[in-house]
């Protein structure tokens, strides 16, 4: 061990910029396939932390052929919930936390904590695992309890109990004004349950139980997400064809505002719902299993272009260490023991690889990087993770030093210590194999994030159907809309401020939104819709295509008014001045991006509540004149704000911004791929280099003839570059047709896409090639220009 470790520090003493390079390479791509795999595990692992997690499903409704939809109606699930054996819990909640401030005394002083809620069944936590830390989970029959997550009970409360302890809830905030928010009043926490791990469809939030009344009778409207736990994943396979029979069977349908034969019902395991993308209103974080096989395979193409990184440079060394090597030979030293001590330096530079790849990990965590990804970027949390890296490392250092040991060896060693020994050309060809790999990945890796790029900017930049710029967003509060004019006044107050609206809802800042059923001609019909204000259409700058747009009598009439988009009216045969429910149908718009675009475009409208409807806007809309200063309203809107409301904070932004932040997943993986694409590259050329210095030094005296006979410096540095282009060529026919597949798949994702330009896949082929090319010149130059009789001249 000790004659190793002598061997390994003489290594770095003497071919200290080979080594470390080496290392360099190593480290980083083994920082780059940690942090990769933490993401992975992030995904496969997403909602399996339940004790019961192969037994949970959702329910999800469907009519006819029509695509599935997340939210069901509380009457009809309450009927489904009980009608089986099988069904060992049942629960519904709202589909989407809303935000409320809490007020808490303490020590004779009022504190307030904005903190995420839910509202749910009591059942909910018979369902879903929640590890009671204190309390009961069974608090939630009492209507005045609630529960909290031991990080709030932490922040809230810090170190003494919380149980027992009052919290008042005032000013909800909600996406949709009204809805899937709680009640204002003073609240008694009935238990602390410890927090859920972050990838999973549950938040550590307060849990609230839905009112007894709420939608009990409702059987049109579906508002909620309802799941079940079974006995056995076996029961779901017939479960939702027993209902059906059941359903039919009582005449259950009878309650349902409109015909009900087309009804059907799907299960959706828990385990999938990260997944799945074909339904409607669903509002749980995606991925998809093609991402993930994508980011497993740049892990693991990051390792081998390191891998053959590390051997192409060890190989490399060849020339410099053979001498060495060989009168180790002739003093006695065996092939065997030569060779396992060229193995253990490989594997003592991996390890050295990899403990500098845990610092870089950790550095990761803190930086703009670890924005990037879901997974919580730390030791404790992947400790199988880090122990599997550490055995890579080891078999790594023995698969990259098994060829360099034994080539190294192979010589006879009077032929080495005359200096006359050559490269084979089977040596040769194993190298272009392993640096052809290399470029393969390389071209892969950068077109397909130069086409996520593109992707990502086509759907910033697309036409929208409305103005999306010089406008600023905030959320409201009753206190706001108790004084909605005087608001609207102090806004208009400034002079750089147009107009102002409102609306339930941030346009486009998600995928689905609230949903309703009514009667059409007989039949059910299912739309997206969006109260407003009469002026929304004006100041958004939405064109009305048929029809005519609100105005402000409409508020004035018992119901209110629809404009319906396109899509609706294609879709439902909707005619001007048809009736749904009880409003009328006034106009219609152009199909707009209502939502993302990752979804088609659905049966939308907008509406003007009537006088008989309650509820009111939770956002404002603020229009900023052409050329004005938007920092200058930025301030004002916030000052005007804080006046009306000083204790709420306020959530203001650009609408544009809320725009860029509906695509961050797309924009994430977008910047992750990139940058292990960069890795990647970056590991690429330090093989070349690697392989470059290899040619170098045993071609010397060929390139010192070639000087002697008239070759300019020029030629040779062609001459070496020759051999790198056509490799490069090669490659690049063979990657071409492998990224225009894997990008073709990954467009799927999306129902409006960018093209599969022509010239993206050229500009990577420059890019490439350039790299290499300037490589390959820069290390040649000193071969190329050294004077022939030093390079001829044999010891």
């Amino acid at each position: 061990m000790k004659t190793i470790l002598r061997n390994f520090i003489s290594v770095l003493r003497r071919f200290k910029m080979a080594t470390l390079l080496n290392i360099l390479g190593l480290s980083v791509a083994f920082s780059a396939f940690m942090i990769i795999m933490m993401q992975v595990d992030y995904d496969q692992n997403f909602d399996t932390f339940h004790n019961e997690a192969d037994n949970i499903y959702r329910v999800e409704l469907q009519w006819g052929k029509e695509t599935p939809q997340a939210i069901v109606s509380r009457p009809l699930m309450d009927v489904f919930f009980n009608f089986s054996p099988h069904i060992v819990a049942g629960a519904i909640s709202y589909p989407i936390y809303s935000e409320t401030v809490f007020i808490v005394d303490k020590d004779g002083k009022q504190d307030s904590y904005m903190e995420p809620n839910m509202t749910i069944y009591p059942s909910f936590t018979d369902v879903f695992t929640f590890d009671m830390l204190e309390g009961t989970k069974d608090a939630l029959k009492d209507p005045e309890k609630i529960l909290i997550s031991e990080s709030q009970a932490k922040k809230i409360f810090g170190t003494e109990s919380a149980v027992g302890r009052r919290m008042k809830a005032k000013d909800t905030r909600g996406r949709l004004a009204g809805l899937f928010t709680i009640p204002e009043m003073d609240y008694t926490v009935g238990g602390v349950y410890k927090d859920f791990p972050v990838n999973g469809i549950l938040q550590n939030a307060v849990y609230v139980k839905l009112d007894d009344k709420e939608g009990l009778n409702d059987w049109g409207s579906s508002n909620y997400y309802a799941y079940i736990r079974l006995d056995s994943p076996e029961a779901a396979k017939d479960l939702t064809n027993d209902f059906l029979d059941y359903y039919k069977k009582h005449e259950i349908g009878k309650n349902m505002p409109w015909s009900t034969d087309d009804l059907n019902l799907r299960l959706t395991p828990l385990t999938e719902l990260h997944y799945v993308t074909d339904v409607l209103y669903d509002m749980v974080p995606k991925t998809s299993r093609q991402t993930i096989l994508v980011l497993i395979a740049i892990a693991f193409v990051i390792m081998l272009i390191a891998g053959i990184n590390f051997t192409n440079f060890s190989t490399a060394l060849t020339p410099m260490r053979m001498k060495s090597i060989n009168t180790q030979k002739v003093l006695g030293s065996s092939n065997a023991t030569l060779q396992f001590s060229l193995l253990m330096e490989a594997v003592c530079i991996s390890v050295v690889a990899f403990l500098l790849a845990l610092w870089i990990v950790r550095m990761t965590a803190s930086s703009p990087i670890a924005g990037l990804i879901n997974a919580d970027i730390s030791f404790s949390a992947h400790p199988v993770l880090i122990s599997l890296t550490a055995l890579l490392s080891v078999l790594v250092g023995v698969l990259a030093g098994i060829y360099p040991s034994y080539y190294m060896t192979s010589f006879s060693p009077a032929l080495v210590l005359k200096g006359n020994f050559g490269l084979s050309p089977k040596g040769r060809v194993l190298r272009n194999v392993l640096i052809s790999v290399q470029f393969i990945s390389s071209f892969v890796l950068i077109m397909g994030a130069m086409f996520m790029y593109l992707q990502n900017n086509f759907m910033r930049t697309s036409s929208l159907g409305y103005d999306k710029d010089q406008i600023i967003v905030t959320d409201l509060t009753a206190t706001v809309l108790n004084s909605k004019d005087a608001f609207t006044n102090r806004m208009k107050s400034f002079s750089g401020i147009e107009d102002v609206t409102c609306a339930e809802f941030l346009l486009a800042s998600q995928d689905q939104y609230m949903t309703w059923g009514r009667e059409l001609n007989g039949k059910n019909i299912q739309y997206q819709v969006m109260p407003v204000d009469p002026s929304f259409l004006k100041v958004l700058n939405i064109a009305v295509s048929d029809g005519r747009d609100f105005r402000e009598e409409d508020t004035l009439t018992e119901h209110g008014a629809y404009i319906f988009n396109e899509r609706a009216r294609k879709t439902y045969d909707i005619q001007l001045g048809d009736k749904i429910g009880d409003m009328e149908v006034i106009g219609f718009v152009p199909d707009i991006k209502f939502a993302s675009f990752r979804t088609e475009v659905v049966p939308m409208a907008f509406l003007v509540r009537g006088k008989s409807y309650s509820g009111g806007a939770a956002f404002a809309y603020i229009k900023v004149k052409a050329g004005s200063d938007m920092g200058a309203a930025m301030a004002h809107v916030k000052n005007v704000m804080s006046e009306i409301h000083p204790d709420y904070p306020f959530d203001i932004t650009f609408f544009d911004k809320v725009l860029n932040n509906l695509y961050e997943k797309e924009t994430s993986l977008g910047a992750l791929i990139t940058l292990f694409s960069l890795i990647a590259v970056f590991i690429s050329m330090v093989g070349v280099f690697g392989l470059v210095v290899f040619d170098s030094q045993y071609r010397r005296k060929e390139i010192g003839v070639r000087k002697v006979m008239g070759s300019s410096v020029s030629q040779i540095l062609i001459m070496f570059n020759k051999t790198y282009v056509r490799i490069l060529l090669i490659c690049f026919v063979l990657a071409a047709p492998l990224t225009w597949y894997a990008i073709h798949a990954w467009l799927e994702n999306f129902a409006y896409r960018t093209p599969i330009y022509w010239w993206v896949f050229i500009l990577a082929f420059l890019l490439v090639s350039a790299v290499t090319i300037v490589t390959v010149t820069f290390q040649n130059w000193r071969a190329a220009s050294e004077n022939p009789v030093i390079s001829i001249k044999t010891e």
